[in-house]
């Protein structure tokens, strides 16, 4: 048996989880999330300065609560995982210098590893192993990516991403025009069970016969949105917060799955991941499972607790790395905030 702890600390969530890699494959033994999002509210999206203090804060607090849940302790760990890109330079710096402190003090290996990889590797703690290939499709504030999988060890390619703007960014930017919280995500999800989403027409960027069909466009969509409720407003009319959320959401899932199944099926590949926070909205989720079932593709997208931010991820990502034998990182890792999803370790 081997004890892999997870760091993240990408963006405004402190993620630490610990796994057991065993003969029958990986047990996720905890998960710890702290997040500094309500300091952020204020803002209407996160602030750097902001998320790299509230990670030195939360750090040693989520560690133990994690080693409580798991029930071991820290000399327990035989190799450490974290985030090293891609993300915020201030904050991955957090996360990457408490890897370094806690991999130098247990004397065990180190591996700097991928963000937008550890999405990936986090279906493989709900669903087992990932067939090969499979295709990933990951969309997140800050990411929308079309990717091949052919081996988590150090096999992404990426097929399609986005020129602009990532679908959970759009969340964040049309909430704020019409007059919901922040982040988005939830709040559009929920209006939108109860507005039409054929209530108005919103367009499909880069959905023509020309356009690049693997990569994705949402500022366009979120401009026409907010064009839209800034005509109401102009007329005087009643902003209808429900269809708006519904039409908005649709156009949105509407475009991510049509080009994840058709790239699936134009590369014979026949297992669909959904990954990432946005991979919890319903609409998203519904709309993929009935393509993914007409196309004959199995979808999987594991619970939304791992579809957030978290350390099990990067755990889970370790874990695999370790069973493949892979070199451990130096010690004198550091954040790489661009660090290409192809780049699985450093």
């Amino acid at each position: 048996m081997t004890i892999i702890l997870g760091i993240e600390s990408s963006c405004d969530e402190t993620g630490v989880g610990i796994v057991r890699l065993g003969a029958d494959g990986l047990e996720l033994l905890a998960d710890e999330v702290a997040s500094s999002v309500e300091q952020h509210v204020r803002f209407g999206g996160v602030v750097p300065e902001v998320a790299s203090r509230a990670h030195l804060e939360a750090m040693v607090p989520t560690m133990r609560r994690a080693f409580d849940t798991a029930g071991l302790a820290l000399s327990d760990v035989d190799a450490i995982a974290v985030t090293c890109g891609p993300g915020l330079a201030g904050a991955l710096l957090v996360g990457v210098s408490a890897a370094k402190a806690y991999a130098t003090a247990l004397d065990v290996p180190l591996y700097g590893v991928n963000h937008l990889a550890g999405h990936v590797a986090a279906d493989t703690l709900e669903h087992g192993p990932l067939p090969s290939p499979a295709l990933a499709l990951l969309v997140s504030g800050g990411h929308s990516q079309l990717l091949r999988v052919d081996d988590l060890a150090g096999g992404i390619t990426e097929i399609g991403s986005t020129i602009d703007d990532a679908a959970g960014e759009a969340y964040d930017k049309v909430a704020r025009v019409i007059g919901l919280p922040y982040p988005g995500g939830p709040p559009i999800d929920q209006a939108a069970r109860r507005g039409n989403p054929s209530a108005i027409a919103f367009p499909r960027g880069l959905t023509g016969p020309r356009d690049a069909k693997y990569d994705f466009s949402f500022s366009g969509l979120k401009t026409a949105v907010a064009r839209w409720v800034e005509a109401r407003e102009r007329d005087g009319e009643e902003v209808p917060v429900d269809d708006v959320s519904a039409s908005f959401q649709e156009a949105v899932a509407d475009v991510l799955t049509a080009k994840a199944v058709r790239a699936a099926t134009d590369l014979g590949i026949g297992t669909m991941v959904i990954s990432g926070g946005v991979a919890a909205n319903s609409r998203l989720k519904e709309l993929a499972a009935e393509r993914c079932a007409a196309a004959g593709i199995e979808l999987r997208v594991p619970r939304p607790r791992l579809c957030t931010d978290n350390g099990a991820m990067m755990a889970a990502l370790g874990a695999h790395l370790v069973a493949a034998g892979v070199k451990p990182s130096s010690l004198d890792l550091s954040a790489d905030p661009a660090l290409p999803v192809s780049t699985v370790w450093v």
